[in-house]
């Protein structure tokens, strides 16, 4: 059992009780209305920028396109350098020497996904392996799926244990443990797997693998950090949040910034503690950036696609 959340699995679920839903959507409704001055704004999108995860998980990617990824995940607008690096890049194993090579050098981490991404619906010990080859192909972080086919019919303990022999299997690596909430249907079932996660040794919990709709939703993103928050609470651990799927504009960004602050407060706002998973959000941030810094406008045809 990792240190600092002792009680065994069996001890925690039965006390980990029902989620207000209505409380839930209202509360994360009302904080996605924040408004936040000029200032805070620029603070708030570098912010958001810092803690990106850059990702592309498609089949067709090529080592080329993973390379240019991390291009500008080093230097995210090259015309202004005051603007920081991402956090990480995110892709596929086989991709990532190509991404270690790019970034050497940087302080921007090697992330991939690993455990039979997106589905989890394989063997536990093809995960296990694909976790320990990824780790030694050079990344410093795995986002794993849990197997919703096995929580979804209550086989708690089958995810749970496998989430630990992931933990082990990533050594010196950070695990990322992906819930793919649009798949899990209840705000306690959100809960439910986002504690039993924290349980097993996960670094962060991931709302989603950004192959489902809806994925990383206001209310489901205040769901799992009130699970974080009463973790820390409770044993004083602090485990970390990353929101992927479906963020594509800085407004959105901006307002999963604010829910953060709002449950969990600004210790959390760090690339080691929050992350925001995406592939099309940063061009977007850079020129909302670009317009509050200049006042005007840019096409998004200055900034390279991703």
């Amino acid at each position: 059992m990792p240190a600092g959340f002792e009680l065994p699995l069996e001890a925690r679920l039965p006390r980990i009780g029902a989620v207000d839903a209505v409380a839930l959507e209202e509360r994360a409704a009302s904080l996605s209305k924040r408004s936040i001055k000029r200032d805070a704004k620029v603070w708030a999108l570098l912010l958001a920028i810092r803690t990106t995860d850059l990702t592309t998980l498609e089949g067709a990617d090529t080592p080329g396109k993973a390379a240019a990824l991390a291009s500008k995940a080093r230097r995210p607008d090259p015309s202004d350098p005051s603007v920081p690096p991402v956090a990480a890049v995110c892709v596929y194993p086989n991709l990532v020497p190509a991404v270690r090579e790019r970034l050497a050098g940087s302080d921007v981490k090697v992330a991939a996904v690993a455990t039979g991404f997106p589905s989890g619906q394989y063997p536990t010990a093809i995960k296990v392996a694909d976790v320990r080859a990824t780790v030694e192909l050079g990344a410093d972080e795995i986002d794993m799926v849990i197997d919703r086919g096995a929580f979804l019919s209550g086989r708690y303990a089958k995810v749970y244990d496998e989430i630990v022999q992931v933990k082990e299997a990533c050594g010196g690596a950070h695990l990322k443990v992906i819930l793919e909430t649009g798949e899990l249907g209840t705000y306690d079932n959100v809960r439910r797997a986002s504690l039993l996660a924290i349980a097993a040794g996960a670094d962060f919990v991931k709302t989603s693998t950004g192959k489902i709709s809806p994925a990383a939703t206001l209310p489901v993103a205040l769901c799992m950090l009130e699970a974080i928050r009463d973790v820390y609470e409770e044993t004083g651990r602090r485990v970390g949040f990353k929101a992927a799927g479906g963020i594509r504009q800085a407004k959105q960004a901006v307002q999963h910034l604010v829910v953060v602050h709002e449950t969990l407060g600004p210790d959390w706002l760090t690339p080691d503690l929050y992350r925001l998973g995406a592939s099309s959000l940063l061009n977007d941030i850079l020129m909302q950036l670009r317009k509050e810094r200049t006042g005007t406008y840019q096409s998004g045809d200055y900034f390279t696609l991703d």
